[in-house]
């Protein structure tokens, strides 16, 4: 995936912005202080994503998620879905901006958890998007609504944890006891995720 070179220009114009600078680096912090042993998974693959390839460019030097999408509305509205291609127990991040009215629309919908939450412009949210189904509701008519999310791709982790080669590369030269033990890594790689969320009583132990 590539942008062209016109659309290039116009990202990196977005991707200078300070306020959005400011927005990712809070995100980023934000996911540190709710989330550390997740956070620093993400920072260590993200650091040896790029140590490997010194092409790739962070779109923000102050935040751990290797990819972020500008939704420029100016009615952003999300229909019911899961971020299948994100990392499974990973976190995103998403910043509702606009303006419009945030009692009485653009609120975001946790539909597995029955929640509905006030999501107000300007506000900044974490989710496990991939595991969640979500949406978020409309907003009122003469409102506007945009958003900025940042999350990093499953498949980026699988790569790096594959030693920078694609699947067929890396089982080229497996032996039935390597595939063993990746099938067994791999029936374990949900309760690793779930080992990386934080209990208030750790995040307590922190302060």
């Amino acid at each position: 995936l590539a942008h062209s070179e016109r659309n290039a220009a116009e990202v990196q114009d977005l991707l200078n912005v300070k306020s959005f600078q400011r927005v990712a680096g809070f995100a980023s912090k934000a996911f540190l202080s709710a989330a550390p042993k997740l956070y620093h998974h993400y920072a260590k693959n993200l650091d040896s994503l790029t140590a490997a390839h010194p092409n790739l460019r962070r779109n923000f030097s102050n935040s751990v998620w290797a990819a972020a999408t500008f939704n420029f509305g100016p009615n952003t509205i999300a229909t019911i879905h899961r971020d299948y291609a994100n990392l499974p127990y990973g976190w995103c991040s998403i910043t509702a901006l606009g303006d419009f009215d945030p009692t009485k629309g653009g609120h975001l919908v946790l539909w597995d958890l029955k929640l509905v939450i006030e999501f107000p412009p300007g506000s900044t949210i974490l989710i496990p998007s991939a595991a969640i189904s979500h949406l978020n509701t409309p907003i009122c008519p003469g409102e506007s609504r945009s958003s900025f999310t940042q999350y990093t791709a499953g498949g980026l982790f699988r790569w790096v944890a594959h030693g920078f080669q694609n699947d067929v590369h890396y089982f080229s030269d497996k032996t039935p006891e390597d595939l063993e033990r990746i099938s067994k890594e791999n029936a374990a790689r949900c309760k690793l995720g779930l080992s990386m969320f934080s209990t208030m009583e750790e995040l307590r132990s922190l302060l």
